[in-house]
């Protein structure tokens, strides 16, 4: 089965995000892909003080348009994530949704890990000053496996990807939008850290590029396989990273090196 990765610069017009979106998801079909991932924030990256105001709820204009798109192409969609209305104390969830062939909601991830940094780029980030945190972490059954939900800063925990294998995940999402800064020095390391020590597939969509005068991403979308190979990097600008999902090979690395059954603690 092909997977499809997404890199995009999302901006603050709505609309062009999601044209742009539904533009690359449908190229990535035309590839083969039978599951498109699309990055953190994909509808919106405008400035920080405006998160509330670009907020929907999950049966809003721009998830009702992802779902409307995957039952159309008969595609597992992973929406990215979506500033989600409705958090406590007035605050929004970062959200990452992910739909099945017939449009259906599968699963529904809350950011747990939010991004307050000042990473020397110039920039002080405060995710948490408009989105609360969720709680809980999520996978979903599909086909071609359990799938383990989480989204850009959360790479960082990697309990919360033991959780995610603990409960069956071979293929780990990671809707993302890091930083020009922290990019260039982490995010390779890190997804392919992740996926060494749970023996899985790691999607990363990714944001990348210029989003407002204050913000750059860093792009590089990829597919890293259970052995922590990259199997495919999106090259700069808009585009998708491709890459086969082989049932065989996760099984051969985790008979090979049975390194989760030798876990000791829990």
């Amino acid at each position: 089965m092909l997977i499809a990765a997404v890199q995009m610069a999302s901006g603050p017009d709505r609309t062009r995000n999601l044209d742009t979106a539904t533009r690359l998801v449908r190229r990535a079909k035309e590839r083969g892909a039978a599951l498109v991932g699309l990055p953190e924030n994909v509808a919106w990256m405008g400035p920080e003080k405006d998160r509330p105001g670009a907020a929907e709820p999950l049966d809003g204009p721009t998830l009702s348009r992802f779902a409307e798109l995957a039952r159309e192409l008969s595609i597992h969609l992973l929406a990215g994530s979506v500033l989600e209305a409705g958090a406590p104390g007035g605050r929004v969830h970062n959200t990452s949704v992910l739909f099945g062939p017939d449009g259906g909601r599968r699963a529904v991830y809350r950011k747990i890990h939010l991004f307050d940094a000042e990473v020397g780029d110039g920039a002080s980030y405060r995710e948490s000053d408009a989105v609360a945190p969720g709680e809980t972490p999520v996978t979903a059954e599909t086909p071609f496996g359990t799938v383990g939900l989480s989204v850009c800063y959360d790479l960082r925990f990697p309990e919360l990807y033991r959780a995610l294998s603990a409960a069956g995940a071979v293929l780990l999402t990671v809707p993302s939008a890091f930083t020009l800064m922290t990019g260039k020095d982490h995010w390779e390391v890190l997804l392919r850290a992740r996926a060494i020590e749970n023996q899985a597939y790691v999607l990363a969509p990714a944001q990348g590029g210029r989003h407002t005068d204050q913000r750059t991403t860093y792009g590089h979308a990829m597919v890293v396989d259970p052995w922590g190979l990259v199997v495919a990097r999106a090259s700069e600008g808009e585009g998708f990273a491709l890459a086969e999902l082989d049932p065989e090979l996760l099984a051969r690395v985790r008979r090979n090196l049975p390194a989760l059954r030798h876990r000791r603690l829990k």
